[in-house]
């Protein structure tokens, strides 16, 4: 069947974010740092903002927690705009190239207060015309397919006209899953030839 629908993540596709761009040279310790980030401030914590917990709910939530850690903590989401970095330049101009002969979309896994200072400081997001499932939004997450089926049903999609493109492998399996085609973004990913190799000319 025919591609016609092409759904971008975010985050490691299209915009560079690492807590890591704040936190190294806050700690000025490479070792501190990833003790940190691997022991409190984890991945897993983050997420919970963006399934629609409050920022301050989870910093909160954190504190309580790790107490001895508080002015980190509060540093975190204080300094969240440090952590997006930039845009990823060559991945953002396939999409460019992409409008007007593929309908695009967005599903990200975002916080619905963070989000918002992205869409205003760049411009690309404008190509996708507000068509964006946003996790915190939605209080939906990947890879949970319940968050792809609130993307298919509000654009009346079909999983087989269109290409999934996310950095993490359990997002791309519930899209596998789901009968999406996947492109699965590493760091020696050409998006452009995998596009093409999916038969997608642009």
């Amino acid at each position: 069947m025919k591609i016609k629908n092409i759904i971008f993540d975010f985050g490691g596709v299209l915009m560079d974010w690492d807590p890591r761009y704040f936190f190294k040279t806050y700690f000025n310790d490479v070792d501190k740092m990833e003790w940190f980030l691997k022991n409190i401030a984890i991945d897993e914590w983050n997420a919970e903002q963006d399934r629609g917990r409050t920022l301050k709910e989870g910093t909160e939530f954190l504190i309580e927690k790790h107490p001895v850690w508080e002015k980190e903590i509060r540093a975190y989401y204080d300094n969240w705009t440090t952590m997006l970095r930039s845009d990823i330049p060559q991945n953002v101009e396939i999409l460019r190239r992409l409008k007007g002969k593929f309908h695009l979309y967005g599903l990200t896994n975002w916080s619905e207060e963070t989000f918002p200072f992205a869409l205003k400081n760049y411009d690309f997001f404008e190509l996708f015309e507000n068509k964006i499932v946003v996790s915190g939004t939605e209080k939906l997450i990947k890879p949970d397919k319940e968050i792809f089926e609130v993307l298919l049903s509000r654009y009346d999609l079909k999983p087989e006209e269109s290409i999934f493109i996310d950095d993490n492998f359990k997002n791309i399996t519930t899209a596998k899953y789901l009968g999406f085609e996947v492109v699965h973004i590493k760091p020696e990913t050409d998006l452009g030839e995998e596009l093409k190799n999916l038969g997608i000319n642009f």
